[in-house]
């Protein structure tokens, strides 16, 4: 099986470097020096233009995956793919461009550098090379969530959107402590900006701009700010046990 990356960033090297060990994997990046990088790092190779491969994988920032997979669907001769952090769009696209290929969507809930972990996963159009690099995927340790594209895109909106604006939001407002005077909660805030941090910011820029937490955010810390008892709610949800 042979597979055209299209997009040579973390992504889209964590997907090629995870499915070598079944496929031919060739990278494409509009910047040609970063495919020529990617394939180097392992049994790859790097084009400047789109091949005819059994199946072409899409990882590019959101804002350009409709017009990404509108360009390099033709040249998908079984399947095409996308891990895009998003959905809904990318797979009705597919569905005009690769009518009769098999189709799915997969969005690692992890940052590259942090796999294996857990990946939604979509399968819009089954086949022998969907289930090969599903299994792929699972033989690399990790564990895929089967989902569906209107619970994916609405659950990113507060995994992805409000929790990364809750974390950045505290990392501009915090002030310099002394390490001895930290407390177990804003310990964990720090960890978890360290985490978020050692990523691209264009990406969270991305997810900002698609999934929108950062009004969800400010609506919740205007909710506080006018009622200090906002927050006695969260201590009556059912799954506390109470």
């Amino acid at each position: 099986m042979d597979v055209l990356v299209v997009g040579a960033g973390q992504m889209g090297r964590w997907l090629g470097s995870t499915l070598d060990p079944i496929a031919s994997i060739t990278y494409l990046d509009r910047d040609e020096e970063i495919a020529v990088e990617a394939a180097a790092m392992g049994a790859a190779t790097a084009v400047t233009a789109g091949i005819a491969v059994d199946v072409v994988a899409i990882a590019v920032p959101i804002s350009a995956t409709s017009s990404v997979l509108e360009a390099y669907a033709p040249f998908a001769r079984e399947a095409i793919v996308d891990v895009t952090g998003q959905m809904q769009s990318p797979l009705s696209v597919m569905r005009e461009v690769a009518d009769g290929r098999e189709r799915m969507s997969l969005h690692p809930l992890f940052a590259p550098h942090a796999a294996p972990g857990r990946i939604a996963t979509v399968i819009d159009a089954d086949g022998p090379h969907v289930q090969m690099l599903c299994e792929q995927l699972g033989e690399a340790g990790n564990e895929l969530v089967e989902t569906d594209p209107v619970t994916h895109d609405r659950s990113m909106r507060t995994i992805q959107g409000a929790a990364h604006a809750a974390i950045f939001a505290y990392g501009l407002a915090a002030e310099e402590v002394p390490p001895e005077l930290h407390t177990p909660v804003s310990e964990t805030l720090e960890g978890l900006l360290a985490r978020v941090t050692e990523g691209d910011p264009s990406v969270y820029r991305e997810i900002q701009q698609r999934f929108d937490g950062i009004a969800a955010l400010g609506a919740a810390a205007d909710q506080m700010a006018a009622d200090p008892t906002a927050i006695d709610v969260l201590y009556d949800r059912p799954e506390r046990g109470e």
